[in-house]
């Protein structure tokens, strides 16, 4: 059985008792994933209301007033804003029980 060595504990700043360096991280291994995911729903998003220009000035171009940047596109980008609001704020944690 292989042994696997666990990080060594750091004091705590009052110098009290011993802190596992994971109970230090603000945001876990899952946090951090959760908020990657959730900058990459946001990007999908700003993608999706980018473009629609027209190439002549003087044109108008009603692909700018479609379904895609009007509401698909800013749906997209709060789906992104709530997932980074999950990660930060711990709601992916199960509840422990009491």
């Amino acid at each position: 059985m292989a042994n696997i060595r666990k990080a060594p504990a750091a004091k705590s700043p009052a110098g009290k008792a011993p802190v596992d360096r994971q109970e230090m991280m603000a945001v876990g291994r899952k946090g951090l994933w959760l908020m990657v995911a959730g900058l990459i729903v946001m990007a999908c998003g700003f993608m999706l209301l980018s473009g629609g220009g027209s190439q002549d000035p003087k044109v108008f171009n009603y692909e700018m007033f479609d379904f895609r940047r009007l509401v698909a596109a800013p749906i997209v980008i709060v789906c992104g804003i709530i997932v980074e609001l999950a990660a930060i704020l711990g709601w992916y944690k199960k509840a422990k029980d009491a």
